[in-house]
């Protein structure tokens, strides 16, 4: 398989939110999103990040269709702020928004970073948006979801923290998330993850000076091009061959680099009792409640 950006059909006519499009992977999909016609909503944290990557993209393809709305998914008040602004269709929900093995920090509604912002705030963004989606919606997830479990006794880690399990927690949720909602919806749900990319997503998860460098050397060596990582997220939100329940990644060694095709996720991740007590979690913790 050799999909690229030149598979992506005409987007005229079709409209995108994407969370976290400031900068790596959602910056990239943004941009060849537009470069296909389609109307962009970039959803992101940093009004001021948020205009400067949407500038940039428009001295590259000038007249594309652009539009930057704050959304910080740490605090679920900015969450249904954005929902009630957000009026009108949308074609594709794309949920690439995220922090990764960072120290133990919480969000303004008191859960841990990691599973607040890259599971709960997409849980409640999807379900105050889904009755506008028309197409699909598209959770960006990472093989650190092979490691992660559900602790449904301490989501938030409050009993004890470690940042590289509480990742593999938020990304095994993102994808029992996107399969249970294909299984309950009439909305086409996949995910996707995009190898290793070199993106500032790994400076939090560099906490020293050494692991700084290190990364650096390794981003060089070995990781592929934020335009590359992309290719799994654009390829899940717009070629007509993708399916609801699918996790599409790179097809090389390891899945860390090539071109995307459909993948299989763990064993874990497909537990649809597991998916049941995920969603009914993220129900009490948000208050959204999905009208289905």
């Amino acid at each position: 398989m050799t999909w690229s950006t030149d598979d992506i059909p005409d987007q005229s006519d079709r409209r995108f939110v994407i969370t976290g499009a400031n900068s790596g992977i959602g910056k990239e999909a943004a941009r060849e999103l537009a470069r296909a016609g389609g109307t962009v909503v970039m959803a992101c944290r940093s009004l001021d990040r948020g205009e400067t990557a949407r500038d940039e993209i428009r001295e590259e393809i000038p007249g594309a269709s652009l539009r930057v709305e704050p959304l910080d998914l740490a605090n679920l008040d900015s969450v249904r702020d954005f929902a009630h602004r957000l009026d009108g269709p949308i074609d594709v929900l794309v949920n690439n928004a995220g922090v990764m093995a960072i120290p133990r920090a919480e969000t303004d509604d008191g859960f841990e970073m990691q599973f607040g912002v890259n599971h709960l705030g997409h849980f409640a963004l999807t379900g105050l948006l889904v009755d506008q989606i028309r197409d699909r919606v598209v959770t960006v997830s990472s093989r650190a979801h092979e490691n992660g479990d559900i602790d449904f006794d301490d989501p938030h880690s409050r009993a004890g923290y470690d940042r590289w399990e509480a990742y593999g927690q938020s990304k095994l949720a993102n994808l029992l998330f996107a399969y249970e909602l294909d299984r309950r919806s009439d909305v086409t749900s996949l995910a996707c993850h995009p190898g290793f990319a070199a993106t500032n997503l790994q400076s939090g998860a560099a906490t020293s000076l050494p692991m700084r460098v290190v990364m650096g050397v390794i981003n060089r060596v070995i990781a592929q091009s934020a335009a590359d990582g992309a290719l799994p997220t654009l390829y899940a939100a717009t070629d007509r061959d993708a399916e609801g329940g699918q996790y599409i990644g790179p097809s090389g060694f390891g899945q860390m680099r090539g071109a995307p095709e459909p993948q299989e996720s763990t064993d874990r991740s497909y537990d649809e009792t597991l998916a049941t007590r995920l969603w009914t979690l993220s129900e009490a913790e948000t208050e959204v409640t999905y009208p289905f």
